[in-house]
């Protein structure tokens, strides 16, 4: 019996198919022995947290169902160095290991798989300055530009959007409690926005 592998196959739209990455890895797994226990598609974008199928494959693993994950290459896995690099993480606490069809293995139990672990955390690291370092300094182009950053004193954007249907509700006779049920905001809100409105009617 050779060892239980999910595959699994990610594209980024609707408008791609997942065809050529399956057939790569069912041929993978047959030359390699492995033994399917499941397969796995979906479409999302790389960066998306929330993938249902990528979430089966991790239960699969935590419930010692599978001994490895097929993929075509890492990049349909991980959303990002850092995510790959937690997901290894985990499925090494479970024995499992990622495995892309170009051959190369990700088990952080060996010598290989920790010093890879080790460089992957240095690039998540790297990527993360990067981010940081753009979103201080896009901040700083646009103070220079005058442009005044996050909400200003007075600005209630959601309130005020809601204010004429919280008013209407008022009419018909509603309580303060429906109305913030019914549209999703807090009974303070909606007690203020009455106040403003009586205050500036």
């Amino acid at each position: 019996m050779g060892r239980r592998a999910a595959i699994y196959a990610r594209v980024s739209t609707s408008d791609q198919s997942c065809e050529r990455q399956l057939a790569d890895l069912t041929g993978f797994a047959e030359r390699g022995s492995f033994d399917v226990m499941g397969v796995f598609t979906e479409t999302a974008s790389g960066t998306r947290a929330n993938r249902a199928e990528r979430a089966k494959i991790m239960n699969l693993a935590q419930a010692r169902e599978i001994d490895a994950i097929l993929v075509t290459e890492l990049s349909r896995w991980g959303r990002s160095t850092q995510d790959l690099l937690d997901t290894l993480h985990r499925l090494a606490g479970w024995n499992v290991s990622v495995i892309a069809v170009s051959g190369m293995t990700f088990e952080l139990h060996t010598p290989h798989g920790r010093m890879m672990a080790t460089m992957l955390a240095g690039i998540a690291q790297f990527e993360r300055d990067l981010i940081s370092e753009r979103v201080k300094s896009g901040l700083a182009a646009a103070k220079a530009r005058g442009k005044k950053l996050g909400r200003q004193p007075g600005q209630r954007p959601k309130s005020d959007k809601l204010a004429p249907k919280v008013m209407a509700h008022i009419a018909e006779g509603r309580s303060y409690r429906w109305i913030a049920r019914d549209l999703g905001i807090s009974k303070n809100t909606v007690t203020e926005i009455v106040k403003r409105h009586r205050e500036n009617p």
